[in-house]
């Protein structure tokens, strides 16, 4: 059976914007979704998110997919350097690797580790197999540079016009149509 992960981003919880409706898409679909609330969601550290994602995911492999909002982005990218098997697929949402800006000092200090800690992208594509990422060109934490990074990656990109940070709070957004479109597209 296919797995998905939905990781929600920082301050995310499973009830906001459009995790749920995901969720609820994939469930109707008959896939097994795994909708976490992460740990402590408002302080978001590598050494507290990435065990709990491998906890939570446990074996992965070809019948393992992710969806990735902001820092669950990272969460995922830094999980899959740890993992030997091939995955199913990755849609990252509003990924920031390595540029987030519109920050104050105290988020700035939350993001920098994870933004001055080093992805071994080499190591991600081997065992990602496919992946799409998504931005918004107004997005005010994502700039488009990092469009870049997934390119490298190999990703398909998907430029949405005025979408935020597809958040509820910054975009408005309580469905992302573009996510279960290219997540189902990726798994047949």
């Amino acid at each position: 059976m296919k797995r998905v992960f939905i990781i929600p981003g920082w301050g995310g919880l499973p009830s906001h914007g459009w995790y749920p409706w995901l969720e609820k898409e994939l469930k109707a679909k008959g896939f097994d979704v795994h909708l976490p609330e992460m740990p402590d969601v408002d302080n978001p550290t590598m050494n507290g998110w990435i065990p709990f994602l491998a906890k939570l995911v446990k074996k992965a492999d070809k019948d393992t997919y992710f969806v990735g909002h902001s820092i669950g982005c990272q969460t995922i990218l830094r999980y899959l350097q740890t993992v030997k098997e091939q995955i199913g697929g990755v849609i990252f949402v509003a990924g920031w690797f390595p540029y987030v800006t519109g920050l104050n000092a105290e988020e700035m200090a939350v993001a920098k580790p994870w933004v001055d800690t080093p992805i071994d992208l080499e190591k991600v594509k081997k065992v990602m197999k496919k992946s799409v990422a998504i931005f918004s060109d107004d997005d005010p934490y994502v700039p488009l540079k990092n469009v870049k990074t997934f390119e490298e990656l190999g990703s398909k990109i998907i430029i949405l016009k005025k979408s935020g940070h597809f958040a509820q709070d910054v975009g408005n957004c309580y469905e992302l149509p573009a996510a279960l479109t290219e997540l189902l597209k990726m798994m047949k």
